[in-house]
């Protein structure tokens, strides 16, 4: 957890420049991604969260789903019918909010190796990619909530501040 960035690090509000080199350094970073994320037993991670201003992002959706890579990803399409789902996030541990999604979208990425990738996704997937993607874009959960659901979730991260502090 010490390797992701978290909540007031200026990265996480910058939107990230597109990926343009597809080799063997882009691979162990997304191995690294992959990694990182598993141990941190998260379902999604943007680089930018590691402080790599890269439009590149790791999710997998369950313990036996495949992980899957998106470079430059866009999405194409979303539904209008959204949903809304408590989130929480690595670079904000500690604090869940309510965030509305659409449920369905389309995503038109490349995977690590250039190749083009299209994801029709739904639920629980969709919201993961969504999540990521805003990471790429410079916003946070925090972003999606109301300003009294923010201020409360500032409040929390505080006393979780002050908690780890008092037990070091």
């Amino acid at each position: 957890m010490s390797f992701i960035r978290r909540l007031g690090d200026p990265v996480l509000k910058s939107r990230a420049v597109d990926v343009d080199r597809f080799d063997d350094q882009l691979r162990g970073q997304v191995a690294r991604m992959a990694g990182l994320m598993t141990d941190a037993q998260g379902v999604g991670l943007a680089a930018p969260q590691l402080g790599i201003s890269q439009r590149l992002l790791v999710y997998r959706v369950g313990p036996d789903a495949p992980m899957i890579v998106l470079a430059n990803p866009e999405i194409e399409w979303a539904s209008d019918d959204e949903e809304t789902f408590e989130e929480g996030c690595l670079s904000i541990p500690g604090i869940t909010v309510d965030v509305d999604r659409p449920i369905h979208v389309l995503v038109r990425a490349r995977d690590e190796d250039g190749d083009e990738r299209v994801v029709e996704a739904s639920g629980l997937e969709a919201r993961v990619i969504q999540h990521e993607l805003d990471h790429l874009d410079g916003k946070l959960i925090l972003d999606r909530t109301s300003r009294a659901e923010r201020k409360e979730a500032m409040r929390t991260l505080r006393e979780l501040e002050r908690s780890r502090e008092q037990a070091a």
